[in-house]
């Protein structure tokens, strides 16, 4: 592997292919990002086989930590068990698994948004302006791994309001979906990050100021606006005859 392998904080690879460690992190964590961030930016593809002893010479691991990072990535729907095959990468989500996720989205995230206006930290609200800080880099950034590891900052943002909501009822609903991840992996669009900064700006000034109201406002038109812009995409992929099957 060469730096393609970078991941989504940012990181290079080293010359096994794996990012530099977390400081006290587990390695399992760390094979877990970097087989996140070639998800993400369709490095593995769609579609294809995964095998343990495949992944572990290739970033230079046990299979231990492959399997475990594995396990997790099955638990959030983002690889598929094969029976005595290893794992599947699913296909790209349906038009139907979308909207029923944009659906779920405009239920709870404006509710978690109004709850953090209430209940975030300093600490909490500090958090959500750094990861903008971190996102406006990450969107000058060329290539398919900046736009997937915009991706994954995205999802850790959307994370970060729900866990200052104090619902870890709603914060586990909106991980499982994984919905930014899968919405990512669409399509590389610049205009989908440039459109996305000014909304969570919006929706971070508001819960500073402890606006319930407009803070569940500019989350509701951040999801609705991301809603049109990844439809569009839906669009092109029905025009082209390239409809995704469900996994």
């Amino acid at each position: 592997m060469d730096d393609e392998a970078m991941i989504a904080r940012g990181g290079r690879a080293t010359t096994s292919g794996m990012p530099p460690p977390r400081p006290g992190g587990r390695l399992a964590d760390d094979v877990y990002d970097t087989l996140l961030g070639q998800l993400m930016s369709l490095r593995i593809e769609p579609g294809s086989r995964v095998t343990i002893d495949v992944l572990a010479r290739e970033l230079g691991v046990s299979q231990t930590p492959i399997r475990d990072a594995l396990n997790r990535m099955e638990a959030e729907g983002l690889v598929v068990r094969v029976p005595h095959a290893g794992y599947r990468i699913p296909p790209q989500i349906t038009r139907q698994r979308f909207e029923d996720m944009l659906e779920v989205r405009l239920l709870l995230e404006p509710a978690a948004a109004r709850r953090s206006a209430e209940r975030a930290s300093l600490e909490q609200v500090s958090g959500l302006r750094r990861m903008l800080v971190e996102m406006a880099e990450l969107e000058g950034g060329a290539g398919l791994m900046a736009y997937g590891a915009f991706g994954l900052r995205d999802a850790a943002f959307h994370d970060l309001v729900a866990l200052s909501a104090e619902n870890q009822v709603i914060r586990e609903t909106l991980a499982r979906l994984h919905s930014h991840v899968h919405l990512f992996r669409l399509h590389r669009d610049t205009q989908v990050t440039h459109l996305a900064m000014a909304e969570h700006e919006d929706v971070v000034a508001a819960i500073a100021a402890r606006d319930p109201d407009a803070a569940a406002y500019a989350m509701r038109r951040h999801i609705l606006r991301s809603g049109q812009r990844f439809g569009r995409l839906f669009d092109e992929i029905e025009r082209a005859g390239e409809v995704p099957v469900e996994a």
